[in-house]
């Protein structure tokens, strides 16, 4: 009974030509392949200029990757199958030693998918500007000094407008790593340039043409804004996950990066590179906002740095009675200088 049934089903796949099979298998196979690789879903919601570049080489590798994967596991499959031990069966199975067609062929599929792939993501590296940091002129760097410390010791400030000491200007050497212009807009200086420091564990963004400082990164939809990226002590790397761009803080070797925001929206701000015990929470935010809201919020931080800097001043805390120390810090609460000192008397 057995053989007769194993002999059945070898004349029934004997009236299907096998190259039949397998272009049936093929088309089955590229068709499910395209339809994974555009409908993942893996992926953040795109907010650059950029994403699209990237999220093309992507949709393609995982068309690849599941067809090789539906190729091999599927042949897994039909082999356990097909060639299954019947019961009853006990010959020994057939000795194959090798096929060197085979072998040419399996080796030559991979070798052709990684070579096209290559040649494809450098293209798309040299459209997102990844071949030209630097290639645009590049602002100088301001740094204005400012040191504070605890009460008891001295709180100092180095101000242009009180001391008459005028703020350090430091113009950075050119960057030649990072993402710089695209080949669009090569030699054309960027919308917005926006000094980045990492430091552990957080991320310092200052607009050098507005002198505003600030915890996280405000930026316009539709400007080309260029990051000039710095650490203060070890490596860092700047990645927004919906920007899909990622670039290297080094310490002492300036980086690029460079970038269209096309979708306005609050996005995260990670640190991918493991830079010590706090790594995991050195998070901060880009906000990205219509032009007119992005207007106003600098003019808003403008105007709030200003009167800052007009309240610093070279002071030796100790020195100061109770009521004049509070003071800066209570002015915000609605307690005046009169509440305050009845506070501290009684």
């Amino acid at each position: 009974m057995t053989n007769d049934k194993l002999h059945t089903e070898q004349v029934f796949m004997q009236q299907i030509p096998v190259s039949l099979l397998t272009l049936v298998a093929g088309i089955v196979v590229t068709i499910f392949s395209i339809w994974a690789g555009q409908n993942h879903g893996l992926l953040p919601v795109q907010a650059s200029q950029q994403a699209p570049l990237v999220d093309g080489f992507f949709n393609i590798m995982v068309s690849i990757a599941t067809a090789l994967f539906l190729v091999v596991e599927g042949t897994i499959l039909i082999f356990l199958v097909q060639y299954r031990r019947r019961q009853g069966d006990d010959t020994d199975g057939v000795d194959v030693e090798g096929n060197f067609p085979l072998e040419i062929f399996w080796t030559a599929i991979p070798a052709v998918i990684v070579l096209v792939l290559g040649i494809y993501s450098v293209d798309v590296f040299q459209q997102m500007g990844g071949f030209e940091p630097g290639s645009h002129p590049h602002m100088p760097r301001s740094h204005s000094s400012a040191h504070v410390e605890m009460p008891g010791t001295a709180i100092a400030a180095t101000l242009s407008d009180v001391s008459g000491v005028e703020s350090e200007a430091i113009t950075t050497s050119i960057p030649e790593i990072g993402i710089g212009a695209t080949p669009k807009e090569v030699n054309k200086p960027a919308d917005l340039v926006v000094n980045v420091t990492g430091m552990q564990f957080a991320w310092l963004f200052n607009y050098p043409d507005s002198g505003v400082s600030t915890g996280e990164l405000h930026v316009p939809v539709g400007a080309d804004v260029q990051l000039n990226l710095s650490a203060t002590d070890v490596i860092h790397s700047f990645w927004v996950p919906q920007f899909r761009l990622k670039q290297d803080a080094i310490p002492g070797i300036p980086t690029e990066l460079r970038f269209v925001a096309t979708r306005p929206g609050t996005y995260p701000v990670v640190c991918t590179e493991l830079c010590g015990g706090y790594h995991g929470s050195m998070r901060s935010q880009v906000v990205v906002h219509t032009p007119e809201e992005f207007e106003s919020w600098l003019e808003e931080n403008r105007i709030a740095s200003k009167q800052e800097l007009k309240e610093a001043v070279a002071i030796k805390a100790s020195e100061l009675s109770t009521p004049d120390f509070l003071a800066p810090y209570t002015r915000n609460l609605g307690i005046n200088s009169e509440t305050l000192e009845s506070i501290v008397r009684s």
